[in-house]
């Protein structure tokens, strides 16, 4: 027999870059590529596959490569079409995990089941919905979807029923209900999907049969991995525990394993994406060649330093992992910031600057506005038509097509058409409206659970509507609103796809575009409100960090115009009381508008111009207890408790050790202000208020090393 002779090495090999080229030639076994936005993930992954087949390391049918979309598999086999593997090109399968799971599990399902017939749930919204009715709880959508969500969430987690009440507890999950009514709905799904007919089962069904039949049958097993020899798994750090479970079913503890992530665009931990499989795959393969991606190729430099600072700020396990991105294109314009009053005020702003976009020859379809939840669309949807400029809504549908805004104004219509209702003008009117989609979500608090919260955000903005409309009509009364609305809904419609995109920051994920918009970054908005506590504290840790990667993963998806913006108010005339959101602390500069216009609402800054100021909202500190905390007292902090905790026994024993009063080592404010800003070295720590020199010479050593070990710990 010949011995075969590999194929010349794919020649676009040759225009990567050093790291790139690492990674692609990096030996078979574990390789775990670290890459950053925008350095060019799958050009890697590809020439990588393309390499192992042309050196003969591997067939090309051997080949199983996933990731988490339909479009990035379809990308996927489009890049290695173009890599001279010819007809080879085309046998390497790249799935998602799904579609994987489904070709295998029909393929195996005679030898480990049988007879036993199966089919996939076209919806699960209508099982759950029945098993919601049987426990007594809600059937309405935004209900059912929230349930929906927990029990996704469970089984992506390897949560069964009976565990998920202390799971939830455990995961500190947000839940739309009591954690053990919402396990009763779980369990009466599970049972629901059972009949004498056959069998149900759901996308993550399909994962777990597809493990079960790989651990429990050694025939299928054995023919899986004959078949099967390497595997490529791209965004790595939104894997879940199923589909980790699944990965290691696949492997049966052969190592031919390419992995590429990026811990800090973490953005699905709800659905129970973790990135510990991504953390932790140099501890599980000691072996494995680690390649860190850092040349951004999509961005300016001017926005990769954004993004840099951005994701600088953040705490815990990930930032230990965090990539310095280094921009490679040419230079371009500097991030810009803006503060308005109100929120129309933002989006007529943006709708202006986006015209200006357009009259420099930057496409429609190179032009993004990104936001924190879809009900932020309306604002912009309004001011884009009103500019006479195309949009398409991503990810959601436009706000006057959303189910919960038609049942709105289809109840609207409804009072409108009975006669015993008076003729409600101005605050009548509003009031009548309030009344009317009460019954539909609306009320007074915002509700817990992702989808009620969307649908109470939709609603509350048909509200602010009503109010809006009534201030500059004061005698409209509920037949002109609704003839408005209408007017609304025909002319929302987008006359092209081809135009300025819409979409909120997790439906951005993967995209770019010339120019984005990232607005409404305000706190409770952008960090989301339900991550903080009372007057800002933080509530959820974990949350907050998560809320910060999606801010610079938004930051990362623009190539070369960005805009990042705030209102004070959500309505014209309302009284300012919004901050900007803090993860903007320190990113905007002293000299841009949004400073000066922050500085000019301080009637006392021209004259406190050399006064320290607020690291939060940027005014002058008077008071001797903000300047050591280096914020307004009443300005929302991050202290770490536990931090905060152990300095406190630091200063303790120090105070018994050279016999002096507590306070005389260091004052409460300056632990705090410690415990806010996490200093790791000399500079960071001279930078806290009240650390003279003296005592960053007497205490400094200790502190930062307090202060690395809790963030070591984290």
């Amino acid at each position: 027999m010949m011995e075969r002779v590999p194929a010349p090495l794919p020649r676009p090999l040759d225009g990567l870059d050093p790291e790139q080229s690492a990674a692609v030639r990096a030996p078979r076994g574990p390789v775990c590529v670290l890459a950053g936005a925008g350095t060019g993930k799958t050009r890697t992954i590809t020439h990588r596959i393309a390499h192992l087949v042309a050196a003969g390391h591997v067939r090309a049918d051997q080949v199983l490569a996933v990731t988490f979309t339909a479009r990035a598999a379809g990308e996927l086999r489009a890049r290695l079409r173009t890599l001279d593997l010819g007809s080879a090109a085309n046998t390497v399968q790249a799935r998602t995990f799904h579609a994987a799971a489904l070709r295998q599990l029909r393929y195996f399902w005679p030898q480990v089941v049988g007879e036993v017939p199966w089919r996939l749930v076209d919806s699960k919204f209508p099982i759950v919905a029945q098993a919601a009715n049987r426990v007594g709880l809600s059937t309405a959508t935004e209900s059912v979807r929230d349930l929906l969500g927990e029990i996704e969430w469970a089984k992506a987690s390897l949560i069964a029923p009976e565990d998920y009440a202390a799971a939830a507890a455990r995961h500190r999950r947000e839940t739309p209900y009591d954690p053990q009514r919402v396990a009763e709905v779980y369990t009466g799904y599970e049972s629901l999907k059972t009949s004498p007919e056959g069998m149900l089962l759901d996308f993550d069904d399909l994962l777990l049969h597809t493990a079960a039949a790989l651990e429990d049958y050694a025939a299928v097993a054995e023919e899986f991995r004959g078949r099967y020899r390497c595997f490529v798994v791209d965004e790595y750090q939104d894997v879940t525990p199923l589909q980790q479970r699944v990965l290691d079913a696949w492997l049966g503890g052969r190592d031919d394993l390419t992995v590429v992530g990026d811990a800090n665009q973490t953005i699905y931990s709800f659905t129970g994406a973790s990135p510990a499989y991504l953390l932790d795959f140099s501890r599980r393969f000691p072996d494995a060649t680690v390649v860190r991606l850092e040349r951004d190729y999509r961005s300016t430099p001017q926005v990769v330093s954004l993004a840099n600072r951005v994701i600088g700020a953040a705490r815990g396990r990930i930032a230990g992992t965090r990539l310095q991105l280094i921009g490679q294109r040419p230079d371009g314009p500097e991030p810009t910031f803006g503060e308005y009053q109100h929120e129309p005020a933002e989006a007529l702003g943006v709708a202006k600057a986006i015209a200006r976009l357009l009259g420099k020859g930057v496409p429609a379809a190179e032009i993004a506005v990104l936001y924190r939840i879809n009900a932020q669309s309306e604002a912009y949807e309004q001011a884009l038509t009103e500019a006479d400029i195309p949009y398409q809504v991503r990810g959601g549908e436009g706000f006057f097509q959303r189910a919960e805004v038609r049942q709105a104004v289809q109840a609207l219509r409804q009072n409108a058409s009975r006669d015993d209702l008076p003729d409600a003008r101005g605050p009548e009117l509003i009031t009548l409206v309030r009344a009317a989609l009460s019954r539909l979500g609306l009320t007074a608090v915002e509700p817990s659970g992702a989808q009620a919260r969307e649908r109470w955000a939709s609603l509350n903005a048909l509200v602010r509507l009503t109010e809006e409309l009534t201030e500059t009509d004061p005698d409209l009364g509920l037949p002109g609103l609704l003839r408005e609305l209408a007017a609304r809904a025909e002319a929302r419609h987008p006359p092209t796809v081809q135009g300025v995109t819409l979409a909120s920051l997790h439906a951005a994920k993967g995209l770019e575009w010339d120019a984005v918009f990232l607005v409404g970054l305000a706190d409770g908005t952008l960090p989301i409100s339900h991550v903080l506590g009372e007057g800002g504290a933080v509530a959820d840790e974990a949350g907050l960090e998560e809320e910060r990667r999606l801010l610079y993963v938004g930051v990362t998806r623009a190539r070369e115009h960005l805009r990042l913006s705030w209102a004070l108010a959500r309505n014209e005339g309302a009284r300012g009381t919004r901050r900007r959101s803090r993860f903007l602390n320190g990113l905007v500069p002293e000299d841009s508008p949004a400073s000066l216009v922050a500085r000019r609402a301080d009637p006392r800054a021209e004259r406190n111009k050399r006064l320290p100021v607020c690291r939060v909202c940027g005014r002058s500190l008077l008071a001797s207890r903000d300047t050591l905390l280096g914020r307004c007292a009443n300005c929302p902090g991050e202290v770490d408790p536990v931090l905060l905790a152990t300095l406190q026994d630091w200063r303790r024993d120090k105070a018994q050790e050279l016999e002096i009063k507590p306070f005389a080592v260091l004052s409460v404010n300056i632990l705090t202000a410690i415990a806010e800003q996490w200093p790791t070295t000399d500079d960071a720590l001279a930078a806290v208020p009240g650390m003279g020199q003296q005592r960053r010479e007497q205490f400094g050593p200790e502190l930062l090393a307090i202060v690395r070990s809790r963030m070591a710990a984290r």
